[in-house]
């Protein structure tokens, strides 16, 4: 299913590319960082910024974008997404930017085009909240976590 997005590019992403997915069955797309050149944004351990993507866009109706974390960066320099996923509504206009967090021992540095996260765009179902007095039983019951397991 092919979806289309309207993207309206922010001045401080001039000379970017847009997100596209980089292989034919990826399930999302890259961001850049949007930062100056000259302003790299360095993550000393703990730390966190906003990294601005210079995108606004333009979601159909009843569905979002997923901001997600980029697997090398988490696994090889242990930078993140703090709200993974992060949910752009389709009625949002403002500009995407992610949250980072840097939770591996080394500062990261932040450049000007670099691949931050992935964005991954879904089709959201509604729901309709009942108000009813006792729920079905399930044979799992109340059981929380670790109730089925390690």
């Amino acid at each position: 299913m092919t979806v289309t997005i309207q993207v309206a590019p922010l001045p401080h992403f001039e000379g970017l590319a847009l997100p596209a997915y980089e292989t034919a069955d990826a399930a999302g797309m890259d961001l850049r960082a949007a930062i100056p050149e000259d302003q790299p944004v360095t993550l000393k351990f703990g730390e966190r910024a906003m990294v601005p993507t210079g995108l606004t866009i333009a979601l159909p109706p009843r569905h979002e974008a997923q901001i997600r974390p980029r697997s090398g960066l988490a696994a090889k320099h242990g930078v993140t997404c703090l709200n993974s996923p992060g949910t752009v509504d389709a009625d949002y206009r403002g500009e995407m930017k992610v949250i980072l967090i840097n939770l591996g021992q080394e500062p990261f540095v932040i450049r000007r085009g670099e691949r931050i996260a992935q964005m991954v765009i879904a089709p959201v179902t509604r729901a309709e909240m009942m108000r009813v007095d006792v729920l079905d039983e399930t044979q799992r019951g109340a059981g929380g976590f670790g109730s089925t397991g390690r």
